[in-house]
């Protein structure tokens, strides 16, 4: 038995949550009705913001509507410097002010806040806290925020209808409603119980009233109930607010802190250090995202070098090493930026004031590590990459300054190895060394890989043998990778030729054209299995009828069998899964896209004598019945077999294009452009995903379809140099050299190619 006062967190087994429940009740947007500035609660804190209430209770739509834009997500980084954890809060002061759980922030880690508007800020302030409470106040730097109205009192009724916003298992800004059950004591605190569900992700959300007000802060999951948690009373935000005690983020960070008597921090971004590493993310306040880490290190007069090895995430990105700072805007700058090595000077803080010495590229730039060295002379430097010279600048006369770290962009990197010294020895292996260790390995069996033996041979080279193994292991994954790739390329070609000479046929079978892009991402599928099938379907139906059928009477009756008796329909719930543009798939589901299904209507309708023509409409593919004699019926596939008046499918077709009704849409759609719509189709879901060998492959077969289409050439080239597939980057290259199509600069064909060379050179390199 439960007692009436207080529960046991043994008997609910309380959990301690970052989120709020993912299936909920959420509504379109209404406009909100019209509201009046109010004073703040007469019990309210003196630091409470002013608030505005409506004058009466809102409906759900309107309660979102207005919480929404204030409803924040918070997370925080772990001990790896990756994200950890994620909730919610909400904004209390319109210059910034967030309130949320104690354990939505953790303890003294790195946090970030995300705004309803796709912002993000690093948090700059812990302005409150209270362990008991399981509250806290973050601050942000905005101002003009839009915040919620705080119930600062404790009249909250028993059976209160509510709703709750937060970001459930990640997912941003859901909604879900219920009521206050109750008003309990749980651990010696006053809590809110709330007949609601609640999922992991969302502590620290508002619990809203229906006259918009904030009345708690969700905070607890019972795993006794699914739709039984717990909320912190908003009255007590109070307290905190009363009496606070900022922490600048500088303080309140422990894990991973950078000693400030070695290190100076300059323009923001988030530094840590971790396992002899220092780790950056986050975009600079400077112009282009700059952030410098520089060293106390004393550096000595001319000549001397500085040095480091750092890694970064992004090949976009930009972070390395920096000399001859001011300690404040003036420095050089050596680092990787955007696939090229770049010697930069820095006089000031914009790019105006900003000069590229020199930028190169390189086959020494790998993909990984890459060192760092600048050897400054007197007068002049010389920069090292990878232990080779790559930029000499022997006029150059570098002022006295500090030396370190950089970054610019939104760049997330890595350093290592940060030294300053008169004369820093390359650390890249000899050539001696690397043979002799990679000949160990060729020369022992594969078997005996783990032998203590082995292991011992490679001990004296132990300064060298990680990195070289690594880069070892690296080749033969790249190599893994090649592998599978030419077996995918092997399959790829053969579904190519053979769909290319079935379109060689004067009427191509469209049903077996639509198999072979199936065929194209499932090398298992059998085509024949599934021409059978639909001959199987055809006869079936043609069983019913005799010579007395007519047209008609045969259109009818498809139209019953396919869509009533076995109970084909479109695809809603899951519109943009690839499986509806798989034909063979949408025989096995009985569910598809209009196309598909359109494809499946006509194939079936050409084997039981009736002619049946594609209409490809914009955003809407359909079908028409053209009977030997009598009108042509539209009819939709998608929608059961829904027929169609002309009115009907002009109002589709103005109401996807946006454009005057042009008479051509209307025109019968070949087997070859059907094809090349359901490919277009597929394209776009795989860039959705950001699967470029996937597109590639469909483009393969777009320009099998469409041989003359130089930007189909030019899109086939891109995404082959992206997929490292540059024999046949270099095909299309030549294509559109040859053809020089007006719809292409012949500039940006030349620079693919010198892109091509370069990423050439440095995979051999790496080799």
């Amino acid at each position: 038995m439960l007692r009436t006062n207080s529960i046991s967190a043994t008997v609910l087994g309380l959990l301690l949550c970052a989120s709020l429940a993912q299936a909920g009740e959420t509504s379109d947007r209404k406009p909100t009705p019209a509201e009046r500035p109010v004073a703040k609660a007469s019990n309210a804190p003196d630091t409470a913001p002013m608030i505005t209430a409506p004058v009466t209770d809102m409906s759900i739509e309107e309660l979102v509507t207005q919480a929404r834009k204030s409803v924040v997500v918070v997370t925080f980084s772990g001990r790896d410097g990756q994200k950890l954890g994620v909730g919610s809060g909400f904004i209390i002061e319109p210059d910034g002010l967030i309130a949320t759980n104690l354990h939505v922030i953790g303890d003294s880690r790195p946090i970030s806040v995300h705004l309803a508007n796709g912002k993000k800020y690093d948090v700059t302030e812990v302005r409150a806290t209270d362990h008991t409470l399981d509250l806290a106040l973050i601050k942000i730097d905005e101002e003009n925020l839009p915040t919620l109205p705080v119930r600062f009192t404790n009249d909250i009724r028993d059976g209160e209808a509510i709703i709750a916003l937060g970001n459930p298992l990640g997912l941003n800004h859901s909604v879900v409603k219920g009521v206050v059950s109750s008003q309990r004591e749980v651990e010696g605190r006053n809590m809110l119980q709330l007949a609601i569900p609640i999922e992991q992700g969302n502590s620290g959300g508002p619990v809203i009233n229906q006259q918009g007000e904030v009345i708690g802060l969700v905070t607890l999951k019972s795993l006794a109930s699914e739709n039984l948690g717990f909320a912190v009373p908003a009255s007590d935000l109070k307290l905190l607010l009363d009496r606070p005690n900022p922490i600048p983020m500088s303080r309140w960070l422990t894990i991973g802190r950078l000693d400030e008597n070695k290190w100076k921090e300059l323009f923001g971004a988030t530094w840590r250090q971790r396992s002899g590493r220092i780790q950056v993310e986050g975009s600079g306040k400077g112009f282009g995202g700059r952030a410098l880490l520089l060293s106390t290190q004393e550096v000595p007069e001319p000549p001397y070098e500085v040095a480091l090895r750092v890694k970064q995430d992004q090949k976009d990105g930009a972070a390395g090493l920096v000399f001859g700072a001011d300690g404040e805007y003036q420095h050089y700058g050596f680092y990787p930026s955007g696939g090229r090595i770049r010697l930069s000077k820095f006089n000031g803080p914009d790019v105006l004031t900003w000069q590229v010495l020199q930028e190169i590229e390189t086959p020494l730039l790998r993909e990984d590590w890459n060192h760092l060295k600048v050897r400054v002379e007197e007068e002049g430097l010389i920069c090292f990459l990878n232990g080779q010279p790559v930029i000499e600048m022997p006029r150059v006369k570098v002022s006295d300054g500090m030396a370190g770290l950089a970054k610019f962009r939104n760049t997330t990197a890595e350093f290592k190895q940060f030294q300053v010294a008169e004369e820093i020895p390359s650390d890249e292996p000899a050539d001696e060394v690397r043979a002799a260790v990679l000949d160990l390995i060729k020369e022992a069996p594969q078997a005996s890989w783990s032998s203590p033996q082995l292991t011992e041979d490679l001990l004296p080279h132990a300064p060298y043998t990680t990195s070289l193994l690594n880069q070892k292991a690296a080749q033969l994954e790249r190599e893994a990778v090649q592998l599978r790739q030419l077996a995918h390329d092997v399959h790829r070609k053969r579904v190519e030729s053979s769909f290319a000479e079935l379109m060689t046929n004067e009427v191509p079978d469209l049903f077996a054209a639509a198999l072979h892009i199936a065929w194209l991402d499932n090398e298992e599928l059998d085509i024949e299995v599934y021409l059978n099938e639909v001959d199987r379907l055809a006869e079936t139906l043609k069983a019913r009828f005799d010579d007395t059928t007519t047209e008609a009477q045969k259109f009818e009756a498809l139209n019953g069998f396919l869509f009533e008796e076995l109970g084909f329909h479109g695809s809603r719930t899951n519109f943009y899964h690839r499986s509806n543009s798989y034909v063979n798939e949408v025989i096995d589901d009985r569910e598809g896209l209009p196309i598909s299904l359109s494809v499946l209507y006509a194939a079936l309708g050409s084997r039981i004598g009736i002619n049946i023509e594609g209409v490809g409409l914009p955003g809407k593919f359909v079908v028409r019945f053209v009977p030997g004699e009598g009108e042509p019926q539209l009819l939709d596939p998608f929608a059961g077999g829904k027929l169609l008046s002309r009115h009907d499918a002009e109002v589709i077709a103005i109401a996807n294009s946006g454009q005057p009704l042009d008479e051509s849409l209307f025109a019968p759609q070949s087997v070859r452009a059907i094809m090349t719509r359901m490919l277009r189709n597929l394209l776009n879901l795989a860039q959705a995903k950001e699967d470029e060998a996937r597109m590639l492959n469909y483009m393969h077969l777009v320009i099998t379809l469409n041989p003359d289409s130089a930007e189909d050439h030019w899109a086939r080239a891109l995404l082959a140099y992206r997929t490292e597939r540059f024999d046949q980057a270099s095909e299309d290259l030549d294509w559109l050299d040859a053809q020089s199509p007006p719809a292409i600069n012949p500039r940006i064909v030349e620079q693919m190619r010198e892109a091509i060379a370069i990423k050439q050179s440095r995979l051999n390199a790496e080799d």
